[in-house]
């Protein structure tokens, strides 16, 4: 019944009263319990998911429903507490954690839609990759690859796994340097970035707060748009589709196609030409602040880095050290490297270089480039050699991670096929706190992104 269904489509037929809250809840756990794949989910919550189904099913029988969501599943990145179930953020330390008093804030403002939380979904062990691989849950398979075992991206490797298979018309996932565009972009669907502190992070297993951030995986735009507004509170969406003539992009020359694979930039030039023949405004750009970013890195470190080190420091110390995926060990303590005039001189240079680079914009602009530079690659030569696994992961961040260091909010939309027929993003973005003129550009261009018209 949910397979490959929006919440769009999956509304008319609750409201209408074609299907029922109940039995879309039951058929949904049903899937996921009996999916090939069993890596996708770490835990279902039925209990929940049956409570706050009959209550959707009840109200909409009344003429009482909250509004478009009510009554649709959805599915938690295993980073957000739901309440009476343990948060264990992909890692085996946390299994045995007391569970959750409470629902995470977004938790709580979905169900208060009405959406109906059917489970938890896997990730990459303490969010600390891109590549969404997980020694102890296992590594959900790319939905987009029949035959060979393809990494789904990650962090949020479950949730983009979860929607892509069509298990879940929406997942909620976080970003912190990339972990929502950049399995969107793996897996074929959309993932929205918000601008950082858009929402309420109360309640979410933190990798790094000077940048963590999150989002929703759906299928189209306009089911981001109806996902965003429940997740901040509003009852209904209030973005309005933009004029293709109005939207103007710039692409910038700098670090984004280093490295490329040719049928990414391919898959993207299309895209361009797509837009620029339906009226779309598009030029480039060099963006010298792209490249200091990663100088910066060089010099002092990544915040990243630093906070999760932060974070994690007892357990790195201790005997929890041993149970941690062995990678994701190695990448948090290169953060004790980082002394404190390191971290002031990283926070002091992203000001510097969000305001250089708002200023290199002109007005209205929105930036344009290839989410990930390559497709999702096979998951055992990733396995098989630590240091490959770490020059993928470094190159598969970094498009994404500088919307976050430069506070960017962003969606990644698929715009077709690369190598071996693997699919292909295209990250649109925008300057903080402009997501509604990003929702609303994206709900524009989608189609033409896509290559649909």
């Amino acid at each position: 019944m949910t397979h490959h269904k929006t919440l769009a489509s999956l509304a008319v037929l609750v409201q209408s009263g074609q299907s029922d809250p109940v039995a879309l809840a039951e058929d949904t756990l049903t899937r996921i319990e009996s999916h090939s794949d069993q890596a996708i989910f770490v835990g279902l919550v039925r209990e929940r998911a049956t409570r706050e189904a009959e209550a959707a099913s009840a109200r909409i029988k009344a003429g009482r429903s909250l509004g478009l969501l009510d009554g649709l599943p959805v599915a938690w990145k295993d980073l957000f507490d739901l309440a009476g179930s343990v948060t264990t953020a992909g890692s085996m330390i946390l299994k045995d954690s007391p569970p959750a008093v409470a629902d995470a804030a977004v938790v709580a403002a979905l169900s208060g839609a009405g959406m109906v939380s059917v489970g938890r979904t896997n990730m990459s062990e303490f969010a600390f990759s891109g590549l969404g691989i997980n020694p102890h849950y296992g590594t959900p398979r790319n939905p987009a690859s029949a035959d060979v075992h393809r990494i789904p991206g990650g962090s949020s490797s479950g949730s983009a796994a979860a929607v892509a298979a069509g298990l879940v018309p929406l997942a909620i996932g976080t970003d912190t340097g990339g972990s929502v565009r950049i399995p969107a972009a793996m897996t074929g669907i959309v993932g929205y970035k918000a601008t950082r502190g858009r929402y309420a992070m109360r309640g979410i297993f933190p990798l790094a707060e000077s940048l963590d951030s999150l989002g929703p995986l759906c299928h189209t735009v306009q089911d981001a748009v109806w996902a965003d507004a429940a997740l901040h509170g509003l009852t209904a969406p209030v973005i309005r589709r933009a004029d293709l003539a109005d939207l103007s992009m710039v692409v910038p020359e700098t670090i984004v196609f280093d490295e490329a694979e040719p049928e990414v930039v391919t898959a993207f030039e299309q895209a361009i030409k797509r837009l620029e023949a339906a009226g779309a405004k598009i030029r480039r750009q060099a963006f010298p602040s792209f490249s200091k970013i990663f100088e910066l890195m060089a010099r002092h470190g990544a915040l990243v880095n630093a906070e999760a080190y932060a974070l994690h420091r007892d357990r790195l110390a201790g005997a929890e050290a041993a149970r941690m995926d062995r990678r994701v060990v190695a990448r948090t303590r290169l953060g004790e490297k980082i002394t404190v005039s390191d971290y002031i001189a990283l926070l002091a240079a992203r000001d510097r270089l969000i305001h250089e680079t708002l200023e290199s914009l002109k007005a209205g602009e929105l930036i344009a480039h290839p989410t990930v530079p390559h497709v999702a690659p096979p998951v055992d030569p990733l396995l098989a050699d630590d240091d490959l696994f770490f020059k993928v992961n470094a190159r598969t961040l970094r498009n994404t991670s500088i919307g976050n260091f430069l506070d960017f909010c962003g969606v990644s939309i698929p715009c077709g096929t690369g190598a071996a027929g693997m699919p292909v993003g295209f990250l649109l973005s925008a300057p903080h706190h402009q997501d509604d003129r990003l929702l609303s550009a994206a709900l524009a261009a989608e189609a033409i992104i896509r290559g649909e018209v």
